[in-house]
C-alpha cells in the first residue's frame, strides 16, 4: 500500500485520504438505514472514543513532529509550536463565533454564531463540518510534511493519521444522522445531511498540503495550528456532548480506548 500511495503527489495523496475519511463518515451516517435510534450510553463512548483519537493524533502525529522541525530552525523550537498552536484554537474559535451552529442535543434556543433563521438540521450539520476543518488540515499538513523530507516526518505516520481520523469519523456520522432520524426525518435524508458534513475535509486536506508545500518555513507552525484546532473541538464540543446525558464514565472510558488505539497506530506505522 504504501509502495502505491508513494507514487502519488503530496497533494493527490492528501485528497485520497480526505476521501478515505469523508467515506468513513458516510458509512457511519448509512446505520441510520438500519436503526431508527441509537443507545445514548453506546453514542457517549463513541464520541468519547472520537475525542481520544484526536488528542492522540494532536500530539503524536502533530506536536511531536512540529517541535522536531523547530528545532532545525533559528529560534527556540516551543515558539513556532506554541504560536502555531495558539492560533489554531484562535482561528477556531473565530468561527465559531461568526458561523452559525447548533450542537448535538442542544435545543434550537442554544444556537451559536451569528443569528440566522437556518433550519435546525443545517445548523447541527454545520456544527459537525466546523470540527472536521481541523481535521482535514491534520490530513493535509502531514503529508505535505512527508513531501519536505523531513525525517520527523513519514509516510507511513500520515497515513496512520488519516486512518485514525477515519475510525473516529465513524461514530461522527451516526452522531449527525441518528438524531435527525430519529426527529422523524426519512432515513436517506438523515444520511445525506450526516455524509455532508464530511465533505469539507478533501477540500481543507488538499488546502493543508498546498500550503505547507508552497512555504514549507511555516510547516512546524501548520502542524502545531492543526493541533491546536483539533483541542479546541475536543474541549469546546466533544467532551461536552459525550457527558451531557450523564454517561461521563462511559464517555471516559471511550476516550482512553481512543487516545491508546491512535497512539498505537502513529507508533506502530510511524
Amino acid at each position: 500500500m504504501l509502495n502505491i500511495f508513494s507514487l502519488f503527489h503530496p497533494v493527490i495523496q492528501s485528497l485520497l485520504a480526505g476521501i478515505f475519511t469523508w467515506l468513513v463518515t458516510a458509512l457511519g451516517a448509512a446505520t441510520v438505514f438500519l436503526l431508527k435510534s441509537i443507545n445514548r450510553k453506546l453514542l457517549d463512548a463513541m464520541l468519547g472514543f472520537a475525542a481520544g483519537v484526536m488528542i492522540a493524533a494532536s500530539y503524536w502525529s502533530l506536536l511531536a513532529p512540529a517541535l522536531a522541525m523547530a528545532e532545525e530552525g533559528p529560534i527556540p523550537a516551543w515558539i513556532p509550536t506554541a504560536v502555531g498552536f495558539l492560533l489554531g484554537g484562535i482561528f477556531l474559535r473565530g468561527i465559531d463565533i461568526i458561523l452559525p451552529h447548533l450542537h448535538l442535543g442542544l435545543p434550537s434556543e442554544q444556537t451559536e454564531g451569528m443569528p440566522s433563521s437556518w433550519q435546525r438540521s443545517t445548523l447541527l450539520i454545520l456544527a459537525v463540518t466546523l470540527h472536521n476543518i481541523p481535521e482535514g488540515l491534520a490530513i493535509g499538513v502531514a503529508f505535505g510534511a512527508v513531501a519536505a523530507n523531513l525525517p520527523s516526518a513519514s509516510l507511513s505516520a500520515a497515513i496512520a493519521l488519516a486512518i485514525g481520523i477515519g475510525i473516529q469519523n465513524f461514530p461522527e456520522g451516526m452522531a449527525i444522522s441518528m438524531p435527525l432520524r430519529r426527529e422523524g426525518m426519512p432515513a436517506f435524508k438523515s444520511f445525506w445531511y450526516g455524509q455532508l458534513s464530511g465533505l469539507v475535509e478533501p477540500l481543507t486536506a488538499v488546502i493543508g498540503a498546498s500550503a505547507v508545500l508552497l512555504a514549507r518555513p511555516i510547516l512546524p507552525y501548520a502542524l502545531a495550528f492543526a493541533a491546536g484546532a483539533m483541542i479546541f473541538v475536543v474541549v469546546e464540543e466533544l467532551i461536552p456532548e459525550s457527558q451531557q446525558e450523564g454517561n461521563s464514565d462511559q464517555a471516559t472510558m471511550g476516550a482512553m480506548f481512543g487516545f491508546t488505539i491512535m497512539m498505537i497506530l502513529d507508533v506502530a506505522l510511524g
